[in-house]
């Protein structure tokens, strides 16, 4: 099998490692905007750098990833769609809606595979969250609480070009929380602060975020935010229900300290970003696409899936804007639950 990574940045990086020591991949075609990086990485892994995006579908590969900008994501996509090859993209298909379900149709007329980048599937964590609310442990689930925090903001120039925080790093939390509990949202009410940097504001971002949200089935779920958290990188999500009550990235490493005599103590190496946090989780989605071409696994995150997320954010952004709370079918794109 021969795959075109397109782009070749920090999680670019990532994924050509994992790609080029796969056993079912021959292969691999990498591309970047900066020329140089691609061609770096290349030498690094023994590969092939390619000039440009032409190339890679020129040359001819049996799968292409996409790392790139995320204006570049949807473009990309349907170019993919169009010459029949199976998709793996990082998160968001586009920043808006408009994109986003152009970039599907396309995949879905050309009858190809998008995987989406939503690596929290992939989570040990995750996965036991989501088995233990399948099995009943938990009985009826009452409450989900879900929080992201990154230690350090990310640089100023890229904020405007992110979509906010609840598109950009929120989205995992509201993607995850459907995939765990099962469950659509119905309506949310957001609101955000930006208090910190003035970079947030001059950007017309927030750097702390709030948001509640009523599931289909009356579960409460608050979701949390914030782009300074000098502890370190802390990413949890707690599940409550009438039987048991569980959590979600709480170990030796979680940023947190307690105040109590006899709890636990601080991390000594608290995680510092996701994809420390994370990594074992990128590489098993990695695989999990190398499976999909070839046929051996469905598709476990396609791009309807990567809509709802979106669909969840934009809500968010528009209550916290217009100070209200916000139906989910108020957003375009609604679709019927697809969890078994």
């Amino acid at each position: 099998m021969r795959i075109g990574v397109i782009g070749t940045g920090r999680i670019g990086t990532i994924h050509a490692n994992t790609l080029s020591r796969h056993r079912d991949v021959g292969s691999l075609i990498l591309t970047d905007a900066d020329a140089s990086r691609a061609q770096d990485l290349a030498h690094r892994l023994g590969e092939t750098a390619a000039p440009g995006v032409e190339e890679i579908f020129r040359w001819g590969v049996d799968a292409v990833v996409i790392t790139t900008a995320t204006s570049a994501h949807a473009e990309l996509i349907g170019r993919a769609a169009r010459s029949g090859l199976p998709v793996f993209c990082e998160k968001p298909i586009a920043l808006d809606l408009p994109g986003t379900l152009s970039a599907i149709t396309e995949v879905e007329t050309a009858g190809t595979v998008l995987q989406m980048g939503f690596q929290r599937r992939f989570d040990a964590g995750y996965r036991g969250a989501r088995e233990a609310v399948r099995s009943g442990r938990l009985g009826r689930l009452h409450t989900v609480r879900a929080l992201t925090s990154d230690q350090t903001p990310p640089p100023a120039a890229w904020l405007p070009l992110s979509g906010g925080l609840y598109r950009d790093t929120l989205i995992h939390d509201f993607d995850v929380l459907r995939w765990v509990t099962g469950r659509e949202v119905a309506d949310v009410y957001a609101a955000g602060s930006d208090a910190g940097p003035v970079m947030f504001r001059e950007a017309g971002d927030v750097d702390t975020g709030a948001a509640l949200l009523t599931l289909d089935d009356g579960t409460l779920a608050t979701v949390t935010g914030a782009r300074l958290n000098g502890a370190g990188y802390d990413v949890r999500m707690e599940l409550a229900g009438e039987l048991d009550q569980i959590v979600v990235g709480l170990d030796d490493r979680t940023p947190i300290a307690s105040t109590e005599p006899t709890g636990p103590p601080a991390a000594d190496k608290p995680w510092t970003g996701f994809l420390e946090r994370f990594g074992p989780a990128y590489e098993a989605e990695l695989n999990a696409f190398v499976e999909v071409v070839r046929g051996e696994r469905a598709n476990p995150c396609d791009g309807r899936e990567a809509l709802q997320a979106l669909r969840v954010a934009e809500a968010c952004e528009l209550s916290r804007r217009e100070r209200r709370p916000v139906h989910l079918a108020e957003i375009p794109g609604g679709t019927a639950s697809p969890f078994g």
